[in-house]
């Protein structure tokens, strides 16, 4: 048998369960804690999507930067043993600073291909968002918590040898916490769901910074239109929230895509007033390409790469093999908002892959007219 050792975080009082901080509280292999982070300038199409994970159950930690600029879009990753438990948060040339818990962090990654030293800086409170939870049958795949926030970043960034200066009045972003059951690594053994399938996937997931407020929408709903999350909040700059009522949508594609052009959300206020967002979208990366989401091809979250790994990989996104296989995963595209009078920036998050009824798409082929 072997012995569990205490670690530093255990000297904390932070403890859950009665377990020693080196473990988690459940065994499935799919137990993850990562931070995610988008950064652009809104006047430009230069977009930078990073994030770090640990897995305690794959005994992994890892982490990726991807930057699109234009057509060409550079990515970097690390991965390493995860070998012990304490508030470090960092691997191989890339690492996060806690400056300020819910308000102030740090960012550096250190590669010749792509480099930044960033400091992020929340202009609203953090949320917390409600519980995700998705199923397969009667098993969790996803099950997870969340907080988001919108802020500004300052700093600098070197992309294949050209350098950005980043004003914190110009490049703004979002960023999240989540922690719970996803899938990471290895892939298992696919079973029924290979061959049955899930009929289809529907996500919108958009947090949008305005001067005196922030708004974070999150939809996702069955093939046939059933909505199994919902969550729509208003948070102004002086700490106040408010929940806002059931998004109804009104969907923009690109002719014989799936790629959105537009939304509009018609919400409600808690005294009963409509309050109506439009989302137009700017250029994105796709978070299946460099980013090691869902069915990235070059290299998945908490896969097991071997001691202290990484990879530099360029992709251009004209290439028709790249073009063929973006719809297929969640694409995170810099989002421009009105709300009323107010113009605000943020991120335009959506999938759409199979079928969904409300939008029209009968099943994998379907694209808009």
């Amino acid at each position: 048998m072997n012995a569990i050792m205490p670690v530093p975080l255990d000297e904390y009082p932070v403890h859950q369960t009665p377990l020693s901080l080196a473990r988690v509280a459940t065994s499935d292999r799919n137990f993850y804690d990562r931070y995610y982070f988008n950064a652009f300038d809104p006047s430009g199409d230069t977009m930078l999507i990073t994030g770090f994970g640990v897995y305690p159950n794959l005994g992994v930690v890892d982490a990726f930067a991807t930057v699109r600029h234009g057509d060409a879009q550079r990515s970097v990753r690390f991965s390493d043993a995860l070998t012990s438990r304490d508030l470090t948060t960092a691997v191989g040339g890339y690492r996060v600073e806690v400056i300020e818990p819910l308000q102030q962090l740090r960012v550096v990654c250190e590669h010749d291909d792509l480099g930044f030293d960033l400091t992020w800086t929340g202009a609203h409170p953090a949320v917390q968002e409600q519980p995700h939870l998705i199923l397969s049958g009667t098993r969790p795949i996803i099950e997870a918590s969340r907080f988001a926030q919108l802020g500004s970043w300052a700093g600098t960034l070197a992309v294949d040898g050209r350098d950005y200066t980043v004003d914190p009045a110009v490049w703004t972003g979002s960023r999240d916490r989540s922690w719970g059951i996803r899938p990471s690594g290895e892939p298992e053994p696919p079973g029924r769901a290979a061959s049955e399938g899930a009929g289809g996937f529907w996500w919108l997931y958009a947090p949008l910074r305005f001067d005196e407020f922030a708004l974070v929408v999150i939809i996702q709903e069955d093939p046939d239109g059933t909505r199994t999350l919902n969550n729509a909040v208003r948070i102004w700059n002086d700490g106040r929230k408010e929940q806002l009522g059931w998004p109804r949508m009104h969907w923009t594609y690109e002719p014989g895509t799936r790629h959105p052009k537009s939304v509009r959300l018609d919400m409600t206020t808690p005294d009963g007033k409509p309050l109506e967002v439009e989302i137009e979208s700017r250029p994105g990366i796709a978070l299946h390409v460099g980013c090691g989401y869902g069915p990235d091809p070059d290299w998945t979250h908490g896969r097991w790469m071997g001691r202290d790994w990484s990879l530099s990989s360029a992709y251009d996104l004209t290439d028709p093999a790249i073009v063929a296989r973006t719809p297929y995963g969640v694409i995170d595209h810099i989002g421009f908002a009105r709300c009323g009078d107010a113009e605000g920036w943020g991120l335009f998050e959506h999938a759409s892959m199979g079928r969904h009824d409300p939008t029209g798409f009968a099943d994998w082929s379907s694209v808009a007219p």
